[in-house]
Parts: C-alpha cells; sequence; structure tokens
C-alpha cells in the first residue's frame, strides 16, 4: 500500500511542515541571542526559548507520526527498522536530536542558576543543545533529500528548491554558533578565514551536488542571508530594555545581529563551476542516470553527477579546485566588505553597525576597529590552513552530497 510518504508523483506536505519546522531553529536561536543581548537571563519560559524547542519539536512530533502509520502501513522500501517500528532515516536521527534538546532545556537553566549569565555562545548546556539541533537539522535533511529522490521528474524541481531551502537553514543555524568567530570586526584576522572555510564549504556543495535544481548552493546561501536579513530588520522593531547589571550600552529595543557573510558569491562560483564540469562531461543528469528523463523531457539541470558516480579521482580534483575557488572568493568580497561594515556609511537599519552591541559592551573604538590584525595577521600559512580546511570540508561534501542524491529510505 502506497501513502502519499511513497508517493513517487508529488512531495509530501510533511516534507514542507519539516523545512517550516527546522527553519525555528536559527530564528529562535537569533532572537534568544538577542534577548539574552538586549534584556539579559531571563526565565526558560521565553518567547525564544519556546520557538527554538518547537524547531525540534514539530518535524520530531510530525515524524512520529510518519513513523506510526509507516510502521502499520508495511511500507518496507521507504523505510529503516529501529526496535520493530519503520520510517525513513532521517525520522529516526531527528526524533533522536529533539529528545537532546530537551534535555538540554533543564540543564542550561540549573547552568545559568549556578554560573550566572554567559560570557560566551559556547558552553556545555548549548553543547548539548547544539547537537540536539544539528541532528534535528541532519534528519530533515535526510527526509527532504529521500522524498526528492521519491519524487517523479516532473516534482524535481520543486523538491530541488526545498532542498536547497533545507540547506540553507543549516547554514543559518551553523552561523549562529560561530557567531563569535565571524564578527566583521574580525575578517581581517586569519582565524576567520579557518573558521567559514569549516563548515560552509561542505554544505554548499552538499547542496549543488545533491538538490535536482540549479543554483541550489546558491538557493541555500540566499537563504541563509534572507534569514539573518529578516531578523536584522524585525527584531528592532520591538521595544526592550536591560534587566541586569552592569549596563554600559543602554539599548531600547531588541538587538539584531551583525550583517550576514557574503556566501551567495561563493555559492554562486560553486553552481557555476558545477555546470562547467557537468558540460565537460564529468557527470550526467541524475535523472537521466535513474532512467527518468526522455527527449520529451530534457534534464533541467546540468549538475555535477553521474548514474555510476564520478571516477575516483575526480571528486578530489573537484573538492580542491571548489576550495580554492570558495577561499578565494569569500577573502575577495568579505575583505572590503568588513571595512565597509565598520565604515560610517554602514551605521543604519540596514546593516546595523552599530546596533548589534549587546548592553554589558562597553562603548569604544573598539566597535568599530578590527581585532586581531597584530597578533593573528593573515599570511601564507595562515590562507594555507585554511584551504587544507575548505579542502576537506568540500571532500566531505561531495562524498555526503553522493550519499543523499541515492538516498530512498
Amino acid at each position: 500500500m502506497q501513502t502519499a510518504l511513497a508517493g513517487h508523483e508529488k512531495l509530501p506536505r510533511s516534507v514542507y511542515v519539516a523545512v517550516l519546522g527546522l527553519a525555528c531553529l536559527p530564528i529562535g536561536l537569533l532572537w534568544d541571542i538577542s534577548h539574552h543581548s538586549t534584556i539579559g537571563r531571563d526565565s526558560f519560559w521565553t518567547p525564544a526559548h519556546i520557538l527554538t524547542q518547537l524547531g525540534g519539536l514539530v518535524p520530531a512530533l510530525l515524524f512520529g507520526v510518519i513513523a506510526v502509520k509507516t510502521t502499520f502501513q508495511q511500507e518496507w522500501d521507504i523505510s529503516v527498522s529501529f526496535w520493530g517500528a519503520r520510517a525513513p532515516l532521517g525520522v529516526w536521527v531527528t526524533i533522536w536530536g529533539a529528545l537532546a534538546m530537551l534535555t538540554s532545556a533543564p540543564f542550561d537553566d540549573w547552568w545559568h542558576n549556578r554560573y550566572g549569565l554567559d560570557v560566551k555562545i559556547a558552553s556545555p548546556p548549548h553543547a548539548v543543545l547544539g547537537l540536539g539541533m544539528f541532528a534535528v537539522a541532519m534528519g530533515v535533511l535526510l527526509f527532504v533529500f529521500s522524498s526528492q529522490n521519491r519524487a517523479s521528474v516532473g516534482n524535481r524541481n520543486p523538491s530541488g528548491w526545498i532542498c536547497g531551502l533545507a540547506v540553507g537553514v543549516l547554514i543559518a543555524l551553523w552561523a549562529d554558533f560561530v557567531t563569535e568567530f565571524t564578527w566583521p570586526n574580525l575578517q581581517h584576522a586569519s582565524r576567520f578565514y579557518r573558521t567559514v572555510s569549516t563548515p560552509f564549504p561542505l554544505l554548499l556543495v552538499l547542496a549543488a551536488r545533491a538538490s535536482r535544481v540549479r543554483a541550489s548552493a546558491t538557493i541555500a546561501a540566499s537563504t541563509y542571508m534572507l534569514l539573518y536579513i529578516l531578523m536584522i530588520l524585525v527584531l528592532p522593531l520591538f521595544p526592550a530594555h536591560p534587566k541586569l547589571a552592569p549596563i554600559y550600552h543602554p539599548v531600547d529595543h531588541m538587538m539584531p545581529p551583525a550583517f550576514p557573510l557574503l556566501l551567495i558569491f561563493p555559492a554562486a562560483a560553486i553552481d557555476g563551476l558545477g555546470w562547467v564540469f557537468g558540460r565537460w562531461g564529468w557527470g550526467r543528469n541524475a535523472g537521466t542516470a535513474q532512467g527518468h528523463v526522455s527527449a520529451a523531457s530534457p534534464p533541467a539541470e546540468p549538475v555535477i553527477r553521474s548514474a555510476s558516480g564520478p571516477k575516483w579521482w575526480q571528486d578530489w580534483l573537484l573538492a580542491m579546485v571548489f576550495a580554492a575557488v570558495f577561499l578565494g572568493v569569500v577573502f575577495a568580497v568579505q575583505w572590503p566588505f568588513s571595512t565597509f561594515l565598520l565604515s560610517d556609511a554602514a551605521d543604519n537599519r540596514f546593516f546595523a553597525r552599530s546596533g548589534h552591541w549587546p548592553y554589558f559592551a562597553k562603548p569604544g573604538d573598539w566597535m568599530n576597529s578590527f581585532w586581531d590584525v597584530t597578533k593573528d595577521p593573515v599570511t601564507f600559512k595562515g590562507i594555507a590552513l585554511a584551504f587544507a580546511r575548505a579542502f576537506i570540508s568540500t571532500r566531505i561534501g561531495l562524498w555526503l552530497g553522493n550519499y543523499l542524491l541515492r538516498l530512498k529510505r
């Protein structure tokens, strides 16, 4: 018996609900960071905390229903077994992540009661919360890509778009957790380039390899940027005041995040290179690979994938090229753009130069100057280390993309 989940005609509605629920994670986390920066430590039952937890609960509850239906309807071809129950792999990963998130809530509350206000984003309770969040996100990603791979040719573009959006939400989640390493003030220091070269190439290349739509990496990067810009514009509309001392920087509205990284440029470069390598015959359209494309329905996207998989050396060479292009484009755009973000021209609602500093930060010239340029300058060694990270990240992204391209359970 086939259900909408196994439907080979169109995406099930559960895919859209899961991605919308997942979007609550980075949005809730940005809201929570703003709450701490504007008001200070409050009770657990703040709207930001609740929205963040909903980002795990909504997909988990939805997937729990899917697991029950899949088990009783015995859909063996689209599921894996766990303790006798049946469901797609992403369902079990998401449920585990949601349980970890729920576990982190009382742990975080105890931590604050014991040690007070967070000094940094990274703390043991936040680490547990982060692991749960990324498990939820990876579970949704597995579910969305497996649904894409079961969809008919006529629904490849909508499913590919949803996959790109899901990867973009995951990029935004990563960006939330590396915020303290990616301030505009740090973008002339070596550590910044090592930091951005770790998670982001993996996710952009994964989208380019596994999503069945053109410009999927660009779609993912655009989703991340739009989420951040939305929060920059919306959060300051709500009045708020600090409740904890010391107050060095009085504020009267919710603090927005810093302006997002310009990942859309390396993403577009990756998509462009994917098209070039596809034209060179390094890969065929995935629809052709699975025998679904005919002369009446030409391939929708010239991307870097093939029926039997690329030759063993091609992905290694692609990883090297993509890593070099990613790092080169990031350096070319972020170096001058960070200078702009610290200038008076960026002191407005959109770019939020002065708007993202917390109330407990003492105002000073340091807010609009570059940090660590003397003790951590950009050197050949630093760029080489960043390239090594980008290469490893890209190679893992290609490997995961190959896996997601084949996933149907």
